[in-house]
């Protein structure tokens, strides 16, 4: 059944035609995804579902009594959010009924036994059940969690979010709301990789219908089962995700096309016989072949869609030269912001000890929001000094770089004046330049203040496409594009020479692009952050991720692997299994040089299972070269002094006993209640339990090894 239907909908502004004829219908748990160029009118088809527009033909019909939440590309928060005294009791509120009904309950068992037996205790009780409202507490710390808000955030006043964080909260306060047809305009903006797997998870997880326009394809892929096409007006309906969809669409405009040239050949057909019969003066015959010309319906071939075609190599001339095999060295460095006056010291963000990035290479730089990703993009292109250390730039390296706020003046009034005030070529040499970032015909006198989002980043790719960089640094370079311009952006950079740092939130982005990733871990409180390369694309890291690999483990290998450390006394030179939740090229690049944290927790091997240098006996790591072999051909351990014994022992009993005191505070922290609640903080503490169960392994058998040379 039916809970929202468009019934030959037609949208226009002033002469314009947004949408025509459109007719579709939402039934009861429906996921469908919304997709279609920039200005195909997705937000408007949205604002028409909510009624916070009216067709100018057809009619928008709704189930009587249906709730619909919508959250906009740009939030606006009512008075009521922003009054809130907290940013809990403003997320809470989304659930106003759920906190009616249970004011109501309140007052009622206040008011003693007799109003608790009554029919209308019973009438609320039960309709505050339907709502979940037992849960709700439970739901809205499940959700500020989920969508990246740190619980000491919570209590904070709402006034004082930023924009992406109060677009945060008004989608989580919609999540809680829950109401029977959420629509979503572009939500994935402004979420970082865990907040958007949690929304991928939950939207999926709803029983409610869901109207969502998108350009994340990874993001339509995981949640919806229904894709709506906007598209020269119409809207076009087809089953699946959009993987599907876009199988579909691409074998209906094939099909089109050749249906359309078949018409126009027998129709050209016809119009030679009815040419031929008329010269032979068969009147007859030629009288015929007009009636079968007139019965000919000619099929439209499916217009071909605009799209921003890059250039090859991304210039207009010349292609950039070859740099050195080292194109950015990091050594010992600390990336941060410079003092504020009357101040000595900046404010540190990231420490990285070693970096590299070699020609050719295409890394990707991913974390949380807030983590460095862009300070430390910023700082390898010469916009922040960094606070410590060396950042250097290889040999013949011409690096360019897009920012992710696309605010940057440009040169002249228009959108051609930038361009050729860039580069020296002529005006209609600049136009058919521009032309392949859909800037056609008077498009390019468009005065740059007056440009959109997505017509202001087209700009900024091609300005970066004049320069002769070897070096590209991109900084979310999807924001603001529609799904074809990123294809187009993607095949680009797939087959450009240059090597790429690339900062984004967009898998597709980088599973089609990146070999390789800079892992971004945000610091606390006064400690700065960590970031480590993962030699792998993003589907690798993501499965090491899910086996238990973190941040803090590839950062005490990598400190091993450059110390000479080995990894454990039983295999000094074992390199990680794949699935023992490690990866062997994960390497250091942040950090202060010391081991990520000593003890449980950080992913370490125990100090007594690392025996090298002062206060160690070295027998522990080689038998002595003059030892008795056994029958089985192994070397027989050497045995310890008693004094070696004793204090080697005392440090493996002292890890095992605060290595199984830590492991079973966790499995009692996993088994409450709120931290089942709280995603981020669940997911810390499962891949802590990970790491205490590998210290307590390691410590094991270093305990065996002892006991095999122990004195006799």
């Amino acid at each position: 059944m039916s809970i929202l239907r468009f019934e030959h909908v037609r949208r226009e502004v002033g002469t314009f035609r947004i949408l025509d004829d459109v007719t579709a219908a939402i039934a009861h748990g429906e996921r469908i995804g919304l997709v279609g160029v920039n200005g195909a009118g997705k937000t408007t088809l949205l604002r028409l579902a909510t009624g916070a527009d009216e067709p100018d033909g057809g009619r928008v019909e709704r189930k009587r009594g249906l709730r619909v939440g919508m959250l906009a590309q740009e939030t606006n928060l009512d008075v009521r959010f922003t009054m809130a005294a907290t940013l809990r009791a403003a997320v809470r509120a989304g659930a106003a009924e759920t906190e009616r009904l249970e004011a109501e309950l309140a007052a009622l068992e206040a008011a003693g036994a007799e109003a608790v037996s009554s029919p209308r205790y019973a009438d609320l009780r039960h309709r505050f059940e339907a709502l979940d409202g037992y849960r709700l507490d439970l739901r809205v710390d499940e959700t500020l969690s989920g969508l990246g808000f740190e619980r000491g955030q919570w209590e904070r006043p709402p006034t004082g979010l930023s924009g992406g964080e109060q677009t945060r909260a008004a989608l989580a306060r919609l999540m809680v709301a829950d109401p029977d047809l959420l629509l979503l305009d572009e939500p994935t903006n402004h979420l970082d990789v865990g907040a958007l797997e949690w929304l991928e998870l939950a939207l999926a997880r709803r029983t409610r219908a869901l109207l969502v326009a998108s350009h994340d394809r990874a993001f339509l892929d995981a949640v919806v089962e229904r894709v709506w096409e906007l598209r020269d007006r119409r809207l076009e309906t087809f089953r699946g995700s959009y993987s599907a969809y876009a199988v579909q669409a691409a074998e209906r405009d094939e099909q089109r096309r050749r249906q359309a040239e078949a018409t126009q050949d027998a129709a050209t057909r016809e119009a030679e016989l009815i040419q031929n019969y008329r010269s032979h003066r068969n009147y007859a015959k030629m009288h015929e072949h007009e009636r079968r010309l007139a019965s000919i319906r000619q099929a439209e071939a499916p217009r071909p869609g605009r799209r921003m075609k890059l250039p090859p190599g991304g210039l207009v001339g010349g292609g950039p030269v070859r740099s050195g095999d080292i194109v950015v060295s990091v050594r010992d460095a600390v990336v941060g912001f410079p003092p504020v006056p009357g101040e000595t010291e900046g404010t540190p963000i990231l420490r990285v000890p070693r970096l590299e990035v070699r020609r050719g290479e295409r890394v990707g730089i991913v974390g949380p929001n807030g983590a460095g990703k862009t300070t430390l993009l910023r700082t390898v292109g010469g916009e922040l000094f960094p606070l410590d250390g060396v950042v250097s730039i290889g040999h013949g390296v011409q690096l360019a770089y897009l920012a992710q706020l696309r605010n940057a003046a440009f040169p002249g009034e228009t959108v051609l004046d930038a361009l050729v005030d860039r580069v020296d070529i002529g005006q209609a040499e600049a136009r058919g330049y521009l032309a392949r970032f859909l800037f056609r015909g008077e498009d390019v006198f468009k005065p740059v203040s007056e440009l959109s989002g997505g017509e202001r980043s087209r700009l900024e790719l091609a300005l970066l496409g004049i320069s002769p960089a070897n070096l590209l640094l991109l900084d979310e370079p999807t924001n603001h594009l529609d799904i074809p311009a990123r294809e187009a952006l993607e095949s680009f950079l797939r087959e450009s020479p240059a090597t790429l740092l690339i900062v984004s939130h967009d898998r597709r982005l980088l599973e089609s692009t990146c070999e390789s990733l800079w892992i971004v871990e945000e610091g606390s409180g006064v400690r700065p952050g960590a970031a480590v390369a993962f030699r792998g694309g993003w589907h690798e890291w993501r499965a090491a991720a899910a086996d238990g690999w973190t941040v803090a483990q590839a950062l005490d290998l990598e400190v091993r692997r450059l110390s000479g450390t080995p990894l454990s006394p039983a295999a000094p030179h074992r390199r990680p299994a794949a699935g023992d939740g490690r990866r062997a090229g994960a390497t250091l690049v942040s950090g202060d040089g010391r081991r990520a944290g000593a003890g449980a927790g950080d992913g370490t091997v125990p100090r007594s299972a690392m025996p090298s240098g002062r206060g160690r006996d070295r027998s522990i790591d080689s038998a002595p070269s003059g030892s008795n072999p056994k029958a089985g051909g192994h070397a027989r351990p050497a045995l310890l002094s008693k004094d070696a014994y004793r204090r080697q022992k005392a440090a493996v009993d002292a890890d095992l006993t605060r290595l199984g005191l830590r492991k079973s505070h966790i499995e009692l922290a996993l088994a409450d209640p709120a931290v089942q609640a709280n995603f981020v903080e669940l997911r810390r503490l499962t891949s802590e339990l990970v790491d205490v169960d590998r210290a307590l392994a390691a410590a094991e058998d270093t305990w065996l090894m002892l006991e095999e040379r122990a004195p006799r």
